[in-house]
């Protein structure tokens, strides 16, 4: 009784292989999908922007994406520096509620930021912030830069790192 049972088992277990093994998954050739990918890499980007460290302007980079206005690049410094930067003893002097920030070039080598807080009352770090901040934003490098808030102007003034 045991062979036939036996017997029985591997019968069911050679005809489950052979139905598994016929599923009609059949052998190709190599399947040519095309050349590799190509082209331009898109750039990447830095926000340079200056922060406060041991009470002296501190140059910063941050990954970013670009386009990135000046006014947003400027926004950062509102918002202060992320968690990594503090750990550093970085800090920002410019106002939380010193934004939304407009930037102009009003001549050649010379721009003009206006804030919404009165420009007479900034630190002198936190103008020097948003001057050096706004000179590496603009192509080819202003020379000068006015902060102007609330009918005050502080400048021109040259970043002096």
């Amino acid at each position: 009784m045991r062979t036939g049972l036996a017997r029985r088992v591997l019968a069911a277990g050679l005809v489950s292989l052979v139905a598994v093994a016929g599923c009609g998954v059949r052998p190709s050739d190599v399947i040519l999908a095309g050349p590799p990918p190509s082209g331009r890499v898109a750039p990447s980007t830095t926000i340079t922007l200056y922060l406060v460290r041991n009470g002296r302007l501190s140059a910063v980079t941050r990954p970013g994406a670009p386009p990135l206005l000046p006014a947003d690049t400027l926004a950062l410094l509102a918002a202060g520096p992320t968690a990594a930067e503090r750990a550093r003893g970085l800090t920002t002097d410019v106002p939380s509620g010193a934004g939304p920030f407009s930037v102009t070039a009003e001549q050649t080598g010379h721009l003009v930021v206006t804030l919404s807080t009165p420009a007479g009352e900034l630190s002198t770090l936190a103008v020097g912030q948003i001057v050096c901040t706004a000179a590496t934003t603009a192509p080819g490098g202003p020379t000068q830069v006015t902060v102007a808030g609330a009918g005050q102007s502080v400048g021109p003034r040259k970043c002096p790192g």
